[in-house]
């Protein structure tokens, strides 16, 4: 119910504020009110955004951007967070911490907007920074912050359904084509490439995991093959629209590595609990690809820069333009930053104002039963 729930808080959310916030025109870390309660938002194009679309689709396009994202972090609060809690906790942060990212690196004035000539253009086609880093960071902060479920890492914790889980994972690497390959607005070159990349990437993660986990355990998992294929298509999220097939390879490759060593290894010598490996794979997988974006962009994919006369500009470290590789560090930590802080000081402010953490007997029952009156299976006779 958190995940549903949320859905529709942050729905509301974004109707109210939170487009404003991400695209109104305001300062380079925050927009305006000018779109409050979706004023100016119509059928009408807006050209800063979708020239070719109206800006309501382009504004309910960006909200499932805005409703995934606080859904991630919940993924590191398993059996351990109130609801109250998470209700507060994530609209303070889709509002304090998602929405200044949305700006700074999508909207119009943005400190990172490589479109629209940010100071710091930082290259994110679909939300490696804005999406991923974010939420896995603060997913790692709640997850620090909570403390352990009962018996971890003592008693084995497996899915409880790992038929559920691949199904949940087919089910991602479909729908993503629509989350990398739509942020192309429209049916073109740019959305095709968006999507053979993101294909690609997601195939060598899953293969780069696989032979991770088979180099260090001696065989090869369904779970390591699913969550391999989720660290490619959070990795190549960012790089989708930037990069042509082979480097996309390469992205989902590192990405199924790094991701499996921050899994495997990482999580057990630093001892944090993150239920769902958020931290570990969109975190991490999404810090892998908005800095190997900024390696592998072309101009041959995406002509983002261009100089006085109109002339496309290189784009990444292969293209030519070296210096992207800075602006893409600047991106990736102000992404960390913002996370990292916000969920701090939102945590603790949640946690005074409504409590956040559940009792251990109340852990012990399940949250379905204590938080909310129901089970999710009936299994009396």
């Amino acid at each position: 119910v958190q995940s549903f729930g949320l859905m529709a808080l942050i729905t509301c959310l974004w109707a109210i504020v939170g487009y404003s916030l991400c695209f109104g025109e305001g300062t380079p870390v925050i927009g305006g009110f000018g779109h409050a309660l979706l004023r100016g938002v119509g059928v009408e194009p807006n050209a800063d955004y979708s020239a070719t679309i109206p800006q309501l689709t382009f504004m309910v396009y960006q909200l499932m951007f805005a409703i995934i994202t606080p859904a991630l972090i919940t993924g590191a609060t398993a059996e351990r967070m109130t609801f109250r809690g998470t209700v507060v906790f994530m609209a303070l942060w889709s509002l304090c911490v998602y929405a200044p990212l949305a700006h700074m690196v999508w909207g119009k004035g943005g400190l990172l907007n490589a479109a629209l000539g940010g100071r710091f253009p930082t290259l994110d086609f679909a939300g490696g920074t804005v999406v991923h880093i974010t939420s896995g960071v603060s997913a790692l902060v709640c997850a620090i912050y909570l403390g352990k479920r009962t018996g971890y890492p003592k008693e084995p914790m497996p899915p409880h359904s790992l038929v559920l889980s691949f199904i949940g994972a087919c089910l991602l690497w479909v729908g993503w084509f629509g989350f990398n390959a739509g942020s192309a607005l429209a049916s073109n070159g740019l959305a095709a490439s968006a999507f053979v990349a993101t294909h690609f990437a997601a195939a060598a993660a899953t293969i780069g995991w696989l032979a991770a986990e088979w180099v260090t355990r001696g065989r090869p998992s369904a779970l390591g093959a699913i969550s391999g294929a989720v660290a490619g298509l959070v990795a190549i999220t960012p790089a989708s629209g930037f990069v042509t097939p082979m480097p996309a390879l390469v992205i989902g490759l590192a990405a199924g590595v790094g991701c499996f060593v921050m899994v495997t290894f990482a999580k057990a010598r630093f001892g944090y609990d993150d239920a769902l490996d958020a931290f570990g794979v969109h975190g991490a997988g999404g810090t892998i690809g908005a800095l190997l974006t900024g390696v592998f962009a072309t101009r041959a994919v995406n002509p983002i820069f261009h100089d006085p006369q109109g002339r496309a500009l290189p784009v990444g470290l292969v293209d030519g333009n070296g210096a992207q590789i800075g602006y893409q560090i600047v991106g990736i930590a102000a992404a960390w930053l913002f996370a990292l802080v916000g969920s701090v000081v939102l945590l603790k402010i949640t946690d005074v104002v409504v409590g956040v953490r559940v009792t251990e007997d109340q852990e012990i029952e399940g949250l379905d039963l204590t938080e909310h009156g129901e089970e999710a299976y009936n299994l009396e006779m």
